[in-house]
């Protein structure tokens, strides 16, 4: 895919330590923002209807303009200090990355 066009993270953790995630909310909103990146959904879990993926008890999606402002808030060196409290504040996280796509019609094409 065009590696300018959006692009979705799907973040699916537990909470591990709630001081140490919360810490990293505190400035994640506005560094994610700054780097190109906007949280679409925030959710609890509710339950698990299909699938083999153990649940996980919340689940972020952010949008970033492109792959490369996501790795830009991934290498940005002054975000050196706010990176490892999501690490040791979220647990068993899966952390996906998905283009945006306007229709499902390319994917469904043979």
């Amino acid at each position: 895919m065009d590696e300018h066009r959006p692009v979705f993270a799907l973040n699916l953790f537990d909470i591990a330590d709630r001081d140490e995630y919360t810490a990293y909310s505190r400035r994640s909103a506005r560094e994610v923002a700054a780097h190109g990146g906007r949280v679409v959904a925030l959710g609890k879990f509710r339950e698990a209807l299909k699938g083999e993926v153990a649940p996980r008890s919340v689940m972020i999606l952010v949008e970033w303009d492109s792959i490369g402002s996501f790795r830009s808030y991934l290498e940005d060196p002054a975000l050196a200090d706010l990176h490892p409290h999501r690490e040791r504040g979220g647990g068993n996280y899966i952390w996906h990355l998905f283009d945006r796509i306007d229709d499902l019609r390319p994917l469904l094409k043979a």
